[in-house]
């Protein structure tokens, strides 16, 4: 049996694109990752223009994010099949951004989140990401869809407002409903046939690009029919064909004070998004990917894509997936997804000018739609009390309050309700019966039988402690010391089932060993691991060596030559 290797820091940061090279890289892997890379390219186009355009910019830089950090998330990645691009999770942040410092101060937060981002793959703080509690990202996530769905109310029925926007929610609702006699019937007419090319492509030629074909087709009904409605052209005067010089933004101190908060904003969102979407690709391929090499390409591609005008970058679920199912060998397949992007703003960047937006926001309600996770949602609101209250405090702290906020709660509310589960799993028990269950009120407990013993011999009790013995359940473990301490002459704690002891936990048994000890009686210590028995250590009253035992046997005979040689403990101390 071969033994296992320790990741070296070298490993850990190599990105995939190398693994595969050196893995060896054939023509047969190149073809795949060209159709692969094409086909992910169709799907991304209109996406990215209408993320963009959803944050307040313009499609440009959706299409510039995509194309530049794209490029850099597949190059350096730790993902074989991450896909990266503006993302629809970011599109309230990048459009409060947007609004508060101008699209300068947004290019500086994506800029400086970049560094954020790269600062916590090097110091490897991205396998902490992991530990955000599926409720979280489940509420988070229908949050979100709720969020881009609200966007797109006023292109899809093309409302005309008398000023700006609300950005809450149920301000929004509110301008909308009070809008609603400016609906416009042509862009609603563009927007459901786009909507119903999308369901009737997806059901039944579910492999043909989607997306594009039902834009192409709300334009070109919109062209053929002479509509006045809102396109690309109309409201941002087409797109560049080709990408802009890249330039630094402004470092004055000023501005990156004013612009940190959103980029810390962005580098947590992105580490998140980023990572999940990785998740989800090593679920389909069976690979792992390696995060904190994924957070490092994160933050060069935000960089880089912001010293282009682009937005905030991230791994893209949506995008992602379906690179591993359109047959994906590798990393150059999302390189080639960004070319075959840039070769689209060289050549046809005067077509996107007869998109109309309408068509743009039938696909934003379709992927919100999509990403909502509504089966999942429900079955955590029907699995649990504790888990009902984590998805639905995220989703309405992420719909009605911050992003941020929704997940720094949803982090706290499921890290409690973990830590609750835990205390109550740990037990203190004899061969017989539990004596230490759920927490009780102290009145409840006197009418509790005292339980059988482990050994014959009545002046010797051997109790078995077990689970994560931790400060959440040391108050009602050191209860029931507490009674067991005014009853035996030895007690032998059996430590074998405790894979963990805090400092609390050993507090709890110092006390306790106070308390048997000014009885005269004694406590021994079996099965004890290395690491309880330093923590015990640590809090001083241990006793030396001579308390721990190797098993529960050795504590006994232990425990029977003690008696043998004090007979006066038989004698002064009464029999339980």
């Amino acid at each position: 049996m071969g033994s296992l290797r320790t990741v070296s820091f070298g490993d850990m940061f190599t990105p995939k694109l190398v693994t595969v090279l050196r893995e060896g890289y054939d023509r047969a892997a190149f073809r795949a990752d060209l159709v692969s890379g094409l086909t992910v390219a169709i799907v991304a186009l209109p996406l990215s223009m209408a993320i963009a355009i959803a944050s307040g910019v313009s499609p440009d830089r959706g299409l510039v994010t995509a194309i530049v950090g794209g490029f850099f998330v597949s190059l350096l990645g730790g993902s074989r099949f991450q896909i990266g691009g503006p993302a629809g999770a970011f599109i309230l942040l990048v459009s409060a951004t947007a609004a508060a410092q101008g699209v300068e101060g947004l290019i500086l937060a994506t800029f400086l989140s970049g560094l954020i981002l790269a600062a916590i793959g090097i110091l490897r703080l991205g396998t902490f990401v992991k530990y955000i509690p599926y409720p979280v990202t489940v509420g988070f996530t229908a949050g979100i869809a709720v969020i881009i769905a609200s966007t797109q109310l006023r292109e899809f029925f093309g409302l005309t407002l008398p000023g700006a926007e609300p950005g809450p929610l149920i301000d929004k609702l509110a301008a909308l409903a009070a809008a609603a006699e400016t609906l416009d019937a042509p862009t609603v007419a563009v927007a459901l046939l786009t909507l119903a090319v999308i369901l009737a492509v997806r059901r039944y030629r579910p492999h043909w690009p989607v997306l594009l074909i039902a834009v192409a087709a709300g334009s070109l009904a919109a062209v053929a029919g002479g509509l006045d409605i809102a396109t690309i052209g109309s409201r941002f005067g087409g797109i560049p064909s080709s990408l802009p010089a890249p330039h630094l933004p402004d470092l004055s101190p000023a501005r990156i004070f004013a612009a940190l908060p959103a980029a810390v904003s962005f580098a947590l969102l992105g580490s998140i998004e980023s990572l999940l979407s990785a998740v989800v690709a090593d679920s389909m391929s069976g690979r792992r990917h390696r995060s904190n090499c994924e957070l490092v390409a994160q933050g060069v591609a935000n960089v880089a894509a912001s010293l282009f005008g682009g937005i905030c970058v991230t791994g893209t679920i949506a995008r992602t997936a379906t690179n591993v199912r359109s047959g994906a060998r590798s990393p150059i397949s999302g390189m080639l997804h960004s070319g075959f992007l840039l070769l689209f703003v060289l050549v046809a960047a005067p077509l996107a000018s007869y998109i109309p937006l309408a068509a743009l926001a039938a696909v934003l309600l379709f992927v919100a739609w999509n990403m909502a996770e509504k089966a999942e949602f429900a079955g955590l609101l029907r699995a649990s009390r504790g888990d009902a209250l984590v998805v639905s405090a995220t989703f309405l702290l992420v719909v009605f309050r911050d992003l941020t906020e929704g997940i720094l709660v949803g982090f706290a509310l499921g890290a409690l309700l973990f830590l609750h589960r835990m205390a109550n799993a740990v037990t203190v028990e004899s061969r017989a019966a539990a004596i230490a269950e759920a927490d009780r009120a102290d009145s409840d407990r006197g009418a509790e039988p005292y339980p059988e013993r482990l050994v014959e011999d009545h002046d010797i009790f051997v109790c078995r402690i077990s689970g994560a013995f931790f400060f959440g359940a040391a108050a009602s473990v050191g209860t029931v010391l507490d009674r067991i301490a005014e009853r035996p002459k030895v007690t032998i704690l059996d430590f074998s089932d405790v894979p963990f002891i805090d400092s609390s936990a050993g507090a709890t048994i110092a006390g306790f060993v106070k308390k048997a000890e000014r009885r005269g009686a004694s406590v021994l210590f079996a099965g004890a691991g290395e690491a309880t028995r330093r923590i015990l250590a640590l809090q001083d009253h241990a006793g030396g060596e001579s308390r721990f035992c190797a098993s529960v046997d050795e504590a006994v005979r232990k425990a029977r030559s003690r008696l043998g040689e004090r007979p006066d403990l038989r004698e002064a101390l009464p029999a339980a």
